[in-house]
């Protein structure tokens, strides 16, 4: 075999080695060297269990109890990985190794890399945190929340004024300079008159006259059991965006046996964020009950239920309160997770009957939410919009 032919082949044997993790099952027979050696230490730490390493030591994953130890892992996988693998490392090293404890201290929480899983764990802690390790938490949450705001901010200011504006239009506008003359055009080619060309409108379509007031209101109503913690960040950040336009009336609530309302804490996402209490119970019913008095006209609001549907309280009284909100003329979602990773586990049964009372309940990805809101301003038919674009339903 030529250096040529070698070299492409070493190549493909390295990348199986560090793949299938050495010892003698892997069938590689490829000594690892340099960067390579320290890459693969770094994903044994997690990955491995039992085995054997380069020239016959025993392979043993784990990272200990030491703060420094786990602190140059961190350092390594940076150095080696790109940030998004390096997310997932590091979310599996938590699970794995029980790293939890380890957050709390401020020289770990400076060198992991933000993403949403270790703010829900930070969140989820924050009734522990030492006082010293807390700043450095915020520096955490803080980055996290500014990558959030410049990913989707803009996104949902724009399809919510979008749906606003739409939603105002009228085939009888009042005035003529509310006429919108292209769209009135285009919905009345069918009257053009050839020999005098001219398009004769039988409808007319406009705008109706732009209104200051609140135009819609919105509660998001987020349950905060340790399961939805992706679901609470997104949800915070949301609220916050949707809470700086005029034209809506924001209010969060989170629950989970007890009801917190965080609206007053909508201006700043990350002290809204440090504001909830992720774990124990799920009590709906009773958040569902504070949110109904929230809203003043039904007719022109929005109730967002972000939870898993897992019931602690009344079932049947939390189902009354839905029906009697829809037929109030409350646009009612059920979100089983505001998050990237689908639906988790979630009360199937109680999901069957909001949707038998026309409540469709389905997981929506962050990108997707800006889009939801639209749909639901506009009053189309949600569960519709779901399968179209998520490809969801109950």
């Amino acid at each position: 075999m030529s250096q040529a032919d070698r070299e492409p082949a070493d190549e493909r044997m390295r990348r199986w080695r560090l793949v299938l993790g050495g010892g003698d099952a892997d069938g590689t027979g490829f000594g690892l060297q340099g960067d390579d050696a320290r890459m693969d230490a770094a994903l044994a730490a997690v990955y491995d269990r039992g085995g054997t390493g380069e020239g016959g030591t025993a392979r043993e994953g784990g990272l200990g109890a030491s703060a420094p130890r786990v602190a140059r892992w961190l350092g390594d996988i940076r150095a080696y990985f790109p940030a998004t693998v390096v997310q997932v490392m590091q979310r599996d090293a938590i699970e794995r190794l029980n790293l939890t404890r380890l957050l709390l201290e401020p020289e770990m929480l400076e060198a992991v890399e933000p993403d949403v899983h270790l703010v829900g764990t930070l969140l989820a802690l924050n009734k522990v945190m030492p006082d010293q390790a807390r700043e450095s938490a915020r520096a955490v949450v803080r980055a996290v929340v500014a990558e959030l705001e410049r990913r989707l901010a803009q996104r949902t200011r724009a399809a919510v004024t979008g749906a606003l504006d739409r939603s105002a239009r009228t085939h009888r506008p009042k005035r003529v300079s509310d006429i919108d003359w292209d769209r009135t055009i285009r919905a009345n080619l069918k009257n053009y008159l050839p020999d005098r060309s001219t398009v004769v409108p039988s409808r007319l379509v406009g705008h109706a006259r732009r209104r200051r007031a609140v135009q819609r209101e919105v509660v998001l109503c987020v349950d905060q059991s340790g399961s939805m913690a992706a679901s609470v960040v997104y949800s915070g950040v949301f609220g916050a965006v949707l809470a700086s336009m005029r034209s809506l009336r924001t209010s969060l609530v989170v629950f989970d046996t007890a009801v917190v309302d965080l609206t007053e804490q909508l201006h700043d996402p990350v002290e809204l964020l440090f504001g909830t209490q992720l774990g124990g119970g799920t009590d709906i019913n009773r958040a569902i009950a504070y949110c109904q008095g929230l809203i003043s006209r039904p007719a022109d609001s929005i109730f967002i239920l972000i939870s898993d549907l897992y019931e602690g309280g009344v079932r049947q009284e939390m189902l009354r309160r839905v029906a009697a909100m829809t037929e109030a003329g409350v646009q009612v979602i059920v979100l089983l997770a505001l998050s990237d990773e689908g639906a988790p586990f979630y009360d199937h049964e109680n999901a069957a009957a909001l949707a038998a009372m026309g409540v469709p309940a389905f997981a929506c990805t962050p990108d997707a939410f800006p889009g939801l809101m639209a749909a639901a301003i506009e009053r189309r038919d949600i569960g519709r919009w779901a399968e179209r674009n998520l490809g969801a339903g109950t």
